[in-house]
């Protein structure tokens, strides 16, 4: 009887030893598995990619995607690559979901033709123009797993300087020459370049103490908003003693000048 004994004993150990072997694989493989980008934490607002890397990526992204997708990532005949349309595709997941759409659907006509390094360029670029931050270490291959896309941010605009793409309120005036101005100006506001008629923007804005000379001011029916609040977005442009603005949008916020 202790025979048959110690031989079940046996051949249930026999039968076991597979399955512990196999438990104890498992087990190593979660600890020393590579972490998830959620299991991480990193994410693309962590600096992923320098700025030298997203300046090769715009050149490329213009001679290679902008036909399709525009300059501004607003998209045209391809889809958007910023705003909700891009939080849409690619927020939670992790950069490599986005870097293997890029490198194999772009350009359209040659799909996966730039290289890895060229995309990899491309997607800083579409970091940055998402409003994400540049670090000290350039994005490579190895690491996109471990990081995790984020819904796109407003890009920082840049300070105001000459040939600025602005946004001021001001009244509407003409001056001796019969030359429209706008006067009691506010302070140019840096603006975000844009093809719409109109933009958002604080319909409380103060008046100020500068004066813009409005170039194309006969484009907007001048007569129409004289003496008014307006509203004016363009391109600045400063010279000695004088500032002007060639307009992309006028609109009036007021029918009058009163504070």
């Amino acid at each position: 009887m202790r025979k048959r004994h110690e031989g079940t004993k046996a051949r249930k150990s026999s039968w076991t030893e597979p399955y512990k072997a196999i438990f104890v694989i498992f087990v190593l493989l979660r600890v020393f598995a590579v972490p998830s980008a959620q299991e991480s934490g990193k994410t693309v607002a962590d600096g992923v990619y320098t700025d030298a890397q997203a300046a090769r990526g715009a050149t490329a992204y213009e001679t290679s995607c902008a036909g399709c997708h525009r300059a501004d990532l607003a998209g045209a005949t391809g889809p958007a690559l910023k705003a909700q349309r891009f939080a849409r595709q690619f927020a939670d997941k992790d950069l490599k979901t986005l870097f293997t759409k890029v490198a194999t659907t772009m350009p359209r006509a040659t799909p996966g033709s730039l290289g890895d390094a060229t995309y990899l360029d491309i997607v800083a670029h579409l970091l940055k123009e998402n409003g994400f931050p540049a670090g000290t270490k350039e994005l490579t291959a190895d690491g996109l797993d471990g990081i995790r896309v984020l819904a796109g941010r407003p890009k920082a605009l840049p300070a105001v300087g000459d040939f600025s793409y602005v946004e001021v309120v001001g009244c509407l005036t003409a001056d001796a020459q019969h030359a429209w101005q706008l006067t009691q100006a506010s302070a140019p506001v840096s603006a975000a370049m844009t093809t719409a008629a109109t933009a958002p923007h604080d319909t409380s804005a103060k008046l100020g103490n500068e004066t813009y000379h409005l170039l194309d001011a006969m484009a907007y029916a001048p007569e129409s908003h004289k003496g008014q609040k307006i509203y004016v977005r363009g391109l600045l442009i400063r010279m000695p003693g004088e500032q002007r603005i060639t307009i992309s949008a006028l609109e009036t916020m007021s029918p009058t000048c009163a504070e």
